[in-house]
């Protein structure tokens, strides 16, 4: 991590990833730069429909590749890059056949290391082959849901989720947000820990700086009126003066309480509900 000299208040908490020595240096591949329209959280009547989204340093979207589709040829890393639409860094690989692609970096691969993605790869960090090849207790990112559906599960800095059984034609991951579900072994995933790990331990410092990330401020809902939150209202600073947690529109949140929808349709494959609270 790189800490700053507190010349001023902001500074003092300011503290960011050292990017000289995670990053290659290398500019973007134009090839896979791509525009995105920004909506600023607004729909087609300039509407707000998500709250604290607007403004934001300008950003070229990077076409990521989370298919996997070149079976069987051998990739090169080529640079390690930033990428202002997630918390990962992104590598641009070389295939054999002269391609080149944007992956998610992954820890402990460094420019000129190569991965491949087969059926009958090796377990080493970067390759990526069926669960149902994977030995129990091995580090997995990049995780597809569905046989060539492209990966889902496990992509921002730092996580991973491991293999912990193999069942009726079922591989058993624990993934991230401690929950453990059942994955087909014939679906695809990557050997390792997404890289960047230490994003996670970024203070922002200021206000300013959040505004720079396209986060507009956030106001607490016991300092609005009645009419605005359901916290609101009162003499003087008070409580939320309700047992239960609730958002804006009535809808129970955070304190561990259940969100998901009991008819879910992917509630069959769910071992054990994650640890939410105190219980994590």
């Amino acid at each position: 991590m790189k800490t700053y000299r507190p010349t001023t208040k902001s500074r003092r908490n300011m503290s960011t990833v050292s990017f000289r020595k995670s990053l290659s240096g290398d500019k973007p591949f134009k090839g896979l730069l791509t525009s995105k329209k920004r909506q600023a959280g607004r729909n087609s009547f300039g509407r707000i429909t998500t709250r604290h989204q607007g403004g934001g340093h300008k950003r070229r979207l990077r076409d990521i590749d989370f298919t996997y589709n070149k079976i069987d040829i051998s990739a090169t890393l080529e640079t390690i890059e930033y990428d202002p639409y997630r918390s990962a860094n992104i590598a641009l690989v070389l295939y054999a056949d002269g391609e080149r692609r944007y992956v998610l970096a992954p820890k402990d691969m460094h420019v000129g290391d190569t991965f491949i993605v087969s059926n009958d790869a090796q377990v080493k960090t970067g390759n990526r082959l069926p669960l149902g090849k994977l030995p129990v207790g091995t580090f997995i990112y990049n995780i597809e849901l569905s046989p060539g559906a492209g990966a889902r599960l496990a992509r921002s800095a730092g996580n991973y989720a491991q293999v912990i059984a193999h069942d009726a034609g079922y591989a058993q991951i624990k993934l991230p947000s401690t929950e453990t579900r059942k994955v087909s072994d014939k679906c695809f995933a990557s050997v390792g820990v997404v890289g960047n790990e230490e994003q996670g331990l970024i203070k922002v410092g200021k206000a300013g700086r959040t505004r720079w990330m396209g986060k507009r401020p956030t106001v607490r809902g016991s300092a609005m009126n009645p009419v605005d939150h359901p916290y609101g209202g009162g003499e003087g600073r008070q409580g939320r003066g309700m047992r239960r947690a609730k958002t804006k529109w009535g809808k129970p949140s955070g304190k561990g309480q259940k969100t998901r929808h009991p008819k879910k349709y992917s509630n069959t494959f769910i071992i054990s509900r994650r640890k939410v609270g105190k219980r994590r």
